[in-house]
């Protein structure tokens, strides 16, 4: 979704930039379900590895739809200027959210890694969650 964003703060793309943040919040609210869905009680710290998990995908997804939000207004008449957008309400919204987003992600790996460095599983950096 970074290069949505940055297709946003260069003016470019709006609609296609809008509609793959609006998708990735659809992606990330899905990721929760599952998750919800799934046994995780054998799991160490699963109940704190699940909170982490789904902090972070509703802050992403909140995110991603003010972002979304964000390149609707920069198709307004006052939206973008010498080809860079404006900072607006949905931007610093956004910004918020990413920042809360990558805490619970950092908490979330920092969870997981040594669980699956025990079990032999794949570790996760924060940025592939």
């Amino acid at each position: 979704m970074i290069s949505s964003v940055e297709s946003v703060k260069q003016c470019k793309n709006l609609d296609q930039a809008a509609a793959d943040l609006r998708g990735a919040a659809e992606q990330r609210r899905g990721l929760i379900t599952t998750l919800q869905s799934l046994s995780v009680d054998k799991i160490p710290d699963s109940g704190r590895l699940t909170a982490a998990l789904t902090e972070a995908w509703k802050a992403s997804a909140s995110a991603d739809d003010h972002y979304a939000a964000w390149a609707d207004q920069m198709k307004t008449k006052s939206g973008c200027k010498d080809g860079k957008s404006r900072s607006t309400n949905h931007l610093a919204a956004a910004n918020k959210e990413s920042g809360t987003a990558t805490k619970a992600k950092k908490r979330a790996a920092g969870l997981w890694n040594p669980t699956a460095e025990k079990y032999g599983l794949e570790k996760r950096a924060y940025t592939q969650l």
